[in-house]
């Protein structure tokens, strides 16, 4: 399909949320924006919590807190197989 991503771009993103998960702080804006258009646009269903997080992520991704980050970070790795 056109619209999966290749397999190392995919590998990138859950160690990305690995590394988010277990040091929130030190995700940087791109990185934060990265999760956040994944929980967007995604194929996981994210619930309207996940999905609010994931906006306010795109329109401020300094003013996320490290818990919400937590939370994309988690949303992200549920979607691994």
């Amino acid at each position: 399909m056109p619209h999966d991503k290749a397999p190392h771009e995919t590998s990138s993103l859950y160690h990305l949320a690995e590394r988010t998960l277990a040091q929130p702080k030190l995700a940087t804006k791109a990185e934060v924006l990265e999760l956040a258009t994944f929980v967007l646009k995604g194929g996981e269903h994210a619930s309207e919590v996940e999905r609010e997080i994931a906006r306010k992520a795109q329109h401020n991704p300094e003013g996320v807190t490290a818990v919400e980050l937590q939370e994309l970070a988690t949303k992200v790795l549920a979607g691994r197989k």
